[in-house]
């Protein structure tokens, strides 16, 4: 074992929980559970709201995966992961304000409690509810993997006892704090990261000879490695483009995200946390590919991408301060599971259990049934991890594209269009999931685009079509 890179992890763990138990104190009024646990009281200023965005959307995927990709596409794959930039800027200026000020009116804890609330159908809910635990058990998987992986790599122990290692830290945490740990770690941890990715592309630019020479190096291996288009010219213009849709414009309808836009207690909390969540995502995004390919000349002949973060880190660092850098990509990791787990328990408690099971269930069942799934569905998705894939990034982006076909249309013309009715929504969310899942197992991105372009446009035609259609026999949906 690895003992003088571990250290470092251990110390983020313990930073952790301590805030996890500080959080917990904020939850004793039993009168405020739901709003506390699930969205920490509406209490973020622009500094937390911008770092906690910048955590959960910067998961495994970004900080394991997308390093791994880099390694074998070369620049073209930073240049098409640069589309992420504007995540931030897209999620809160098209939500923003309105959103902010119509789910405080219909008190919404969780996005599909805005949904029901806007369109007033048990099916709609269901349907969220159904759409939200399938797509986010794949994402929630995709951080067990990377966090195992990396404690893997970084000390020598096995994957099962890494991943064991994880599961308990992240699972104790988030089922003792809620989302206000959540927020509170994820300003750490943002910090942490944006420190982090530099000091690794110093050193790795320093063990690589600079960046002329490394630039030589990959173009001697294979000319294409530093052109847009790949090594096997897979990066096509079409295709590039088509992404930014899946990593910029479609990040708003992503449940986990779009929730942020309900937490932040002030408009000049939101305004301050676009321009610093824009700035901090561009620079995290931009080191960590470029350490990816730039990995390639000094360690090559990686056959797990996944292990390409860890690795190159100890290769051109002491192994004291590789720890201290790799808790930024944990950091990560750990700050997306666990918005994604308090994502789903919110789900399953709120929108089903609360709704439609049991409406007049006490406080005190509340908590207990809460913090109950978060620990279960943690244990079930430990389960899904145990056997990975060799990247986890596809795995990844996979839940994002199936949770922008179903949501993104609901969400968007919900807020902005008043002839919106439940009847669009249904059919946006039905179309968009179907084309989104065939598409993807029998036709996997169509005429060169990516696979959510054609569900993502068929939804908003099926839910502007269906609410005009709809729109004499059930009148104006809502007025907001």
């Amino acid at each position: 074992m690895n003992a003088e890179a571990l250290v470092p992890l251990i110390i983020l763990l313990v930073i952790i929980f301590v805030a996890g138990l500080w959080a917990s104190r904020y939850m004793t009024s039993s009168t405020s559970f739901l709003q506390d646990y699930f969205l920490g009281g509406r209490s973020m200023g622009g500094f937390v709201l911008a770092m906690t965005m910048t955590a959960t959307y910067g998961s495994a995927s970004s900080f394991i995966g997308g390093p791994g990709v880099a390694y074998d596409k070369g620049l073209g794959w930073v240049l098409l992961a640069m589309s992420q930039v504007a995540t931030g800027y897209f999620v809160l200026m098209v939500l923003g304000k309105k959103f902010a000020i119509v789910t405080r009116r219909y008190q919404s804890v969780t996005m599909v409690d805005f949904l029901k609330s806007r369109y007033q159908s048990v099916w709609v809910v269901i349907l969220s509810a159904i759409s939200i635990i399938l797509f986010l058990f794949s994402l929630m998987a995709v951080q067990w993997i990377g966090g195992a992986r990396l404690i893997e790599s970084l000390t020598g122990l096995s994957y099962m006892s890494a991943l064991f290692i994880f599961a308990v830290s992240v699972l104790v945490y988030v089922t003792i704090g809620g989302f206000r740990a959540v927020a509170l770690t994820d300003a750490i941890q943002g910090t942490i990261m944006f420190i982090g990715t530099l000091i690794l592309l110093i050193a790795v630019i320093i063990a690589g000879g600079g960046i002329p020479n490394i630039i030589a190096d990959l173009q001697a291996e294979n000319p294409n490695l530093i052109t847009p288009y790949g090594p096997d010219r897979a990066l096509s213009p079409t295709y590039v483009s088509s992404f930014w849709i899946l990593v910029g414009v479609g990040v708003v309808a992503l449940p986990q995200i779009a929730i942020r836009a309900m937490a932040y207690k002030s408009t000049r909390s939101m305004h301050r946390a676009i321009i610093i969540g824009t700035v901090v995502v561009g620079f995290i995004m931009l080191n960590m590919h470029l350490i990816g390919v730039f990995a390639r000349p000094i360690l090559p002949g990686i056959e797990v991408g996944d292990k390409v973060m860890p690795l190159i880190a100890l290769e051109v660092m002491p192994a004291w301060l590789a720890g201290a850098v790799l808790a930024a990509p944990m950091a990560a990791i750990m700050s997306t599971v666990d918005s994604l787990l308090l994502l789903v328990s919110s789900s399953v408690i709120k929108d089903v259990y609360l709704n439609y099971i049991n409406p007049r269930a006490s406080n005190k069942t509340i908590k207990r049934m809460s913090i109950g799934m978060t620990a279960l569905l943690g244990v079930i998705v430990f389960m899904m991890a145990i056997d990975p894939p060799q990247l986890i990034i596809w795995l990844n982006l996979f839940g994002f594209g199936g949770l922008e076909a179903v949501f993104l249309w609901p969400v968007i013309m919900g807020l902005y269009w008043k002839k919106g009715n439940k009847y669009g929504a249904l059919t946006s969310m039905g179309v968009g999931f179907g084309l989104y899942v065939l598409s993807h197992y029998f036709y996997p991105n169509p005429f060169g685009l990516h696979t959510v372009v054609i569900p993502v446009v068929a939804g908003f035609i099926a839910y502007v079509v269906a609410s005009l259609i709809t729109v004499k026999k059930t009148g104006l949906a809502t007025d907001i």
